[in-house]
């Protein structure tokens, strides 16, 4: 495939590329409020009106809604006899007594209790969302492992908060020991892998790593009332050095065709759905706080959501070879080359495409007609216990077409509660885009994983992987150099490593 490529100048920028090409429909800026305003409760995936529409819904039998609902009360983890099995330490990674589906099944059971409560009004099922989440913070005190350890502080952080946020006001709940409990175990976690990686140089861990961190920050901050933590994860979704922020997850964008390579695209296709529903759910959340991370960057997500949908459906997409490093800080390192879309089986499926398809197609009135299609094709989505008995099966809470199904612009854009500033792109820095004349322009929109691999000898890093500082150049075709770390050539060329 031909690939046209568009300069635009040279991008510097640290930890992240800047600026984005204009498609379609753009969003009003939110109005701003100061910095004091008080957080939203209920106020990660669900509000308070998200809850009472689904109940409202579901009570007057209307579709989708009762497809969704019938999908969680045939769950068996929301049922009301479920009783918790916490521990004290939970492990997970290569090495140790791995026990950490105990927790995530767990927590599923307490997040699809929780729901269900609101939904049906019926008490037993609140009772049982509190019994399971006051048991493990009674009990847990740490999580161990190898570097899967992050994995689970990040993707069991962010579920935790979302189940104990549906219930903070129940008579029942112990809310400050369990907000010390994420304080505790959870966050510290979370907070020194996106700050030190495991010690790995910045791109040796994939997007969807950085991702889980990022969601777990951000939801213990809403849970715990913590403006900091808010704003430490919405500033690293926009400029994190790593590849889970916005930026290096999606580093190329295709103009003339509103889609954006998401950089998991050339290593498989689980990874990939995992890192855009880890997206999403980091964008939902921190849009229900009153700030649009949706629409950041030129809506720089819907178009790497659209990407991701194409091709998962089968749908030819262009792509930019890419080389990453990967290894430890001052230890062995190498390399690792993508030089096209992996394969997919058009039939893998993960519940997350309602919640980003009803934002920008309803919320925002945009045309996103992958994002419609594959979304209807999930519909209705299930949770964890409904697609596969192993982890990659629990990454995400689901449940979006009885949660995120809602009528077109029933919701105004937020109110923003300005996060504390952040530092911006470099100076004089420009967008660098690359339109590609494969498959089919989507009209308005530009929008399994999760096992660590041990790489190298006597260390604790994944094989998984954005770098400190970057700058993007686009003499022949795309060259992303980043000390060495991430390197971006127009797919044609050699297919050895970038020079």
């Amino acid at each position: 495939m031909n690939t046209r490529i568009s300069r635009r100048g040279l991008l510097k920028f640290t930890g992240a590329t800047a600026g984005a090409v204009t498609i379609g429909t753009t969003l009003a800026a939110p109005q701003a409020t100061a910095a004091g305003t008080s957080l939203v409760h209920p106020g990660m995936l669900h509000t308070r009106a998200d809850l009472d529409r689904m109940a409202k819904k579901v009570k007057a039998g209307a579709t989708p809604y009762t497809a969704g609902f019938a999908r969680l009360t045939a769950n068996r983890h929301a049922q009301s006899g479920w009783t918790a099995n916490p521990q004290t330490t939970v492990y997970r990674g290569a090495g140790s007594p791995q026990n950490y589906a105990i927790l995530y099944n767990d927590i599923h059971a307490a997040y699809q209790n929780a729901l269900r409560w609101h939904v049906s009004g019926e008490s037993a099922y609140g009772d049982t969302a509190v019994a399971i989440l006051n048991a493990w913070s009674a009990k847990l005190t740490g999580l161990a492992g190898s570097a899967d350890r992050f994995l689970a502080a990040g993707l069991y952080g962010y579920q935790f908060a979302n189940a104990a946020e549906l219930v903070r006001d129940h008579a029942d709940f112990d809310l400050a020991r369990f907000q010390r409990m994420m304080l505790d175990v959870f966050h510290p976690l979370s907070e020194d892998f996106l700050a030190n990686h495991n010690g790995a140089v910045i791109s040796n861990y994939w997007a969807n790593w950085d991702l889980t961190a990022i969601a777990c920050v951000l939801a213990i901050g809403i849970l715990c009332d913590d403006r900091a933590k808010i704003d430490r994860a919405v500033e690293y979704f926009k400029h994190g050095a790593g590849m889970g922020s916005v930026r290096n997850a999606i580093p190329v964008v295709y103009d003339d065709q509103g889609l954006g390579e998401w950089i998991e695209a050339g290593r498989d296709q689980g990874h990939a759905l995992l890192g855009v529903g880890l997206m999403g759910t980091v964008c939902e959340m921190a849009w229900n706080q009153g700030i649009d991370l949706y629409g950041y960057d030129d809506s720089r997500f819907l178009k790497g959501a659209q990407y991701v949908a194409k091709w998962s459906m089968g749908g030819e997409v262009p792509y930019t070879a890419n080389t990453r490093r990967k290894g430890a800080v001052g230890g062995w390192s190498g390399s690792e080359s993508a030089n096209r879309a992996a394969a997919v089986d058009p039939g893998m499926t993960r519940p997350i495409w309602a919640m980003i398809a009803n934002h920008y197609t309803e919320r925002r009135g945009l045309s996103a007609t992958y994002l419609t299609r594959i979304a209807a094709q999930a519909s209705p989505e299930g949770g964890g216990g409904d697609y596969g008995p192993n982890s990659g099966g629990y990454d995400q809470l689901g449940f979006g077409t009885l949660a995120f199904t809602r009528d077109r612009h029933s919701e105004t854009a937020p109110v923003v509660v300005s996060p504390s500033p952040s530092p911006t792109p470099t100076a004089g820095a420009e967008s660098t885009a690359v339109s590609g004349s494969g498959g089919t322009p989507s009209p308005r929109a530009t929008g399994q994983g999760d096992e660590a691999g041990k790489v190298g000898t006597g260390e604790d890093l994944a094989a998984s992987g954005a770098t400190d500082i970057v700058a993007w150049t686009a003499a022949t075709g795309i060259t992303a150099l980043a000390g060495g770390l991430l390197l971006l050539r127009r797919r044609g060329r050699s297919d050895g490593p970038a020079q």
